[in-house]
């Protein structure tokens, strides 16, 4: 599987289509962040791409983890964001109001 490497330069609306991409084609994307700036691209392209996938009945679950990334020859702890998919329930407790 392909990782999405992150940071804090990146465009998070591009990270958002390839997001979308990923996960019509294998229901799940992985993305590599290191750093705060990093990060927060990283989820803000996981809340852009939830609306990109929306009108298709499908929602965005992402699983944050640790990762050991190698840089420049050093090994640095870096945030694995592991995103998958679940169908969007319409009538479900939580949207009862």
């Amino acid at each position: 599987m392909e990782v999405l490497k992150i940071s804090s330069k990146s465009n998070p609306n591009s990270v958002a289509g390839a997001i979308a991409g990923l996960v019509k084609e294998t229901s799940r994307a992985e993305m590599q962040a290191i750093g705060a700036g990093a990060l927060n691209q990283a989820v803000k392209a996981v809340a852009i791409a939830r609306g990109f996938v929306a009108p298709a009945g499908v929602d965005l679950i992402c699983i944050p983890a640790f990762a050991e990334v190698e840089v420049e020859g050093e090994n640095r702890t870096g945030m694995k964001l592991i995103i998958e998919t679940r169908k969007w329930e319409h009538n479900s407790k939580e949207n009862e109001g």
